[in-house]
């Protein structure tokens, strides 16, 4: 019988979030040395890494982080959300982070590339993920500049980490209006900064759609136009961050929030695991 007990599987699971069975064929394995088993896991991990490429990640967690007028803002994720909410993961997320700051990359290729200690970001990914036993990518990286730039984290879930993150830019104001938008854009979920970032494609669409909506409604000829008039700029009100209604104001735009607080916003990213 093998020298372990309940509490090393549990320790040795903790430790590289690695599945039941795992743990414990590779404690067996080890005759019970926790040092052995973890390098077992790691070994078997590296040769299933390859049949994980095409595995679906839809779990994960967003790290966000600003201070003197810039904003970063990357998003890990996992398979499970066993392995989101573990130490091990964590601790590998806040390291990809701090490569993030401290490269000052604007897109995962960047980062993934860029070198930590000899060893790039993306073959300490893939070492995670030998270890864990899933795959494990960072899927998306934002860096935001401005006059005042912060940061918001959301946890959709109490047992998780957290699942949204913004960084928001402002000119003029302070930093206090600038949170305030962060939370509504982390709860609403604009598109877009203004309507000039909505593309001519775009609006076509949504005034085919609208006018082909109104028509199939019965809706009469004379009043087309406005109607297809009205239904877009809904659509603008929805997805246009500056034109929808405030979080906390129902009353106001955001861009009346800004315009009362002497600020404007100059740029926002939003990132939601898996989406």
């Amino acid at each position: 019988m093998a020298n372990y007990t309940a509490a090393d599987i549990k320790a040795l699971r903790e430790k590289t979030a690695a599945g039941m069975m795992d743990v414990k064929k590779a404690l067996d394995e080890a005759d019970g040395d926790m040092a052995k088993a973890e390098e077992i896991l790691r070994v078997k991990g590296l040769k299933g890494v390859t049949k994980r490429e095409g595995r679906a990640t839809s779990n994960g967690l967003v790290r966000a982080q600003a201070a003197d007028g810039v904003g970063t803002m990357v998003e890990v994720l996992c398979e499970t959300d066993f392995v989101a909410k573990g130490e091990r993961f964590g601790a590998l997320a806040d390291q990809v982070m701090a490569q993030a700051v401290a490269t000052g990359a604007t897109d995962a290729a960047a980062l993934l590339a860029s070198e930590i200690d000899g060893k790039s970001v993306q073959e300490l990914l893939d070492e995670a993920n030998a270890t864990i036993g899933e795959k494990i990518e960072v899927k998306r990286v934002a860096r935001l500049e401005g006059e005042h730039v912060v940061a918001y984290l959301h946890k959709t879930s109490p047992d998780l980490p957290p699942q949204i993150g913004v960084l928001v830019a402002t000119a003029g104001g302070d930093e206090i209006v600038a949170r305030d938008v962060a939370m509504h854009v982390a709860a609403f979920a604009p598109a877009v900064l203004s309507r000039g970032d909505v593309s001519e494609e775009t609006i076509a669409h949504e005034r085919k759609v609208a006018e082909d909506t109104a028509r199939e409604e019965g809706k009469p000829e004379a009043a087309l136009a406005r109607i297809v008039e009205g239904r877009v700029n809904g659509y603008f009100k929805e997805k246009v961050l500056l034109e929808q209604a405030f979080a906390k104001d129902q009353k106001k735009t955001v861009a009346a929030v800004l315009n009362e607080a002497g600020a404007a916003a100059t740029g926002f990213a939003r990132f939601k695991v898996g989406v």
